[in-house]
């Protein structure tokens, strides 16, 4: 390992994610009832302009009196190229911040962007003498912030994740897409996978998560599998759900299968027992297995002992 290391950020579930507009709070209940992991309450794309003062303040109201259950607990501000972000991240913050777990930037395409909110959430927090820090999450979803995705993903100590936005990329990128977050049969391959990987690698390169964003088409389930597959094969812990019907297939591809939670254990209780003798490998079923297997194992062990948590 290199001698310069990056501490984690803050452990949490986030299988699933669920976007709810906070023009619609008759999907509040509903949200909380679910057994999603991650709730974003929605200032920005699902509400039209006309809308965005009554979501607002529709939001401050429901994270102080609806029981969220225990969910994570997350607000998506508008972009900083609107009037409307201040606004949120003041009101919100001030009347609410004490039921917030993290602020969730859209379209964020350098490192100033997370600058600006991280700034706000400071002053906020220290006038209103809020005792619980505010975390950041950042949605990758322009080629800008594709391009300086490595130098966003070290820009705050508030920063906890990186989330794909498909559709805003593709439409940034004049990508020809036939489906958010599906793939397109003109291209060999996924047209995604490149960006993928470079956002994985900058979440763990530097602690943070790594989400997958949203596939559009809710009525796909074998869709959303196979895209949430492709996600957590490049390591994503999470993938958003647009629909309800997408949470438990978001839940269950996130989750490492059963049989692959057995094996990982007992690859640590193998590599235990061959250090007891002085060896650093080991064999099991036949396959060598060392240190990194080690690793690789208690990232999985980890995984399960915090979804039985939940």
């Amino acid at each position: 390992m290199s001698f310069t290391q990056f501490e984690p950020a803050r452990t949490r579930l986030q299988r699933s994610e669920l976007a709810v507009p906070g023009s619609s709070p008759n999907m509040f209940e509903k949200a909380a009832n679910s057994d999603v992991d991650y709730i974003f309450l929605d200032c920005e794309d699902a509400v039209i302009p006309d809308d965005k003062e009554q979501a607002r303040n529709n939001i401050i109201e429901a994270l102080n009196d609806v029981d969220w259950q225990g969910k994570t607990m997350s607000v998506r501000i508008n972009g900083l190229d609107t009037h409307y972000m201040y606004r949120d991240v003041v009101d919100i913050v001030e009347q609410a911040g004490a039921n917030l777990d993290t602020i969730l930037i859209p379209k964020v395409g350098t490192p100033s962007d997370v600058y600006m909110v991280d700034c706000l959430l400071t002053q906020i927090e220290e006038a209103k003498g809020l005792n619980k820090k505010i975390g950041i999450e950042c949605l990758i979803e322009t080629a800008l912030g594709g391009a300086n995705v490595m130098a966003i993903a070290q820009s705050s100590k508030r920063l906890e994740a990186l989330h794909f936005g498909v559709a805003d990329y593709a439409a940034s990128m004049r990508a020809r897409t036939v489906n958010i977050g599906g793939l397109n049969p003109d291209y060999v391959g996924d047209q995604w996978h490149a960006a993928l990987v470079n956002m994985a690698t900058a979440c763990r390169a530097y602690g943070l998560r790594a989400i997958d964003g949203p596939f559009g088409d809710f009525n796909d389930a074998e869709g959303y599998k196979d895209a949430a597959r492709r996600a957590a094969a490049l390591g994503y812990e999470g993938k958003w759900a647009i629909h309800p019907k997408q949470i438990p297939l978001a839940n269950e591809i996130m989750s490492p299968p059963e049989a692959v939670v057995t094996r990982a254990n007992r690859i640590l209780e193998v590599l235990q027992e061959a250090a007891k003798v002085g060896k650093g490998a080991a064999q099991l079923d036949g396959k060598m297995i060392d240190a990194a297997s080690e690793r690789m194992a208690r990232n999985i062990v980890e995984q399960a002992k915090l979804i039985s948590s939940k």
